[in-house]
C-alpha cells in the first residue's frame, strides 16, 4: 500500500516548469535514497536546482568541479582538505546537454551510486524536454 501511495504521489507532482520538475526529481530521489542532499550545478559550482538543507547544496555544488577530477595544484589548502575529507561521500556525473554540462553531486546514503543513477535518467529527460 505504502509503494501505491509512494506511486501515485510520484505522478501528482509533476510540472512543465524545468526548475520545478528538477526539484521534484531531486527531492524523490534524495528521500528514497535517504541522501544528505542531491544537486545539479553548472560547470562553475552554481546550484541550479538541489534537494536537502540549502548549505549542503550550496557545498556540494561549489566542490562539485573538484570532486569530478582531481583538485587543481592551485587550489588552497582549506579547499584542498574540504574535498579530500567529502570525496568518500560523493558521488557526481557530469551530464553533456548539447552546448551546456551541469553536474549532478550526490552526498550520503548507502545506495548513493545508484540514487545518482536515478537522478541523472531523471536530470537528462527534464533538460533534454526543457
Amino acid at each position: 500500500m505504502n509503494s501505491d501511495r509512494a506511486l501515485e504521489e510520484r505522478r501528482s507532482r509533476r510540472s512543465t516548469d524545468p526548475l520545478v520538475a528538477l526539484h521534484y526529481q531531486l527531492a524523490s530521489t534524495r528521500t528514497d535514497g535517504e541522501l544528505d542532499a542531491i544537486v545539479v550545478a553548472d560547470v562553475s559550482g552554481v546550484v541550479v536546482a538541489g534537494a536537502g538543507s540549502w548549505a549542503a547544496c550550496e557545498e556540494l555544488a561549489a566542490y562539485a568541479p573538484f570532486f569530478e577530477e582531481d583538485v587543481e595544484a592551485g587550489a588552497s589548502a582549506s579547499v584542498s582538505h574540504r574535498v579530500s575529507t567529502l570525496r568518500g561521500e560523493v558521488e557526481v556525473r557530469r551530464l553533456c546537454l548539447g552546448s551546456s554540462d551541469v553536474l549532478v553531486c550526490a552526498r550520503g546514503g548507502a545506495a548513493r551510486r545508484a540514487s545518482l543513477e536515478r537522478a541523472v535518467a531523471g536530470v537528462t529527460r527534464i533538460l533534454r524536454a526543457a
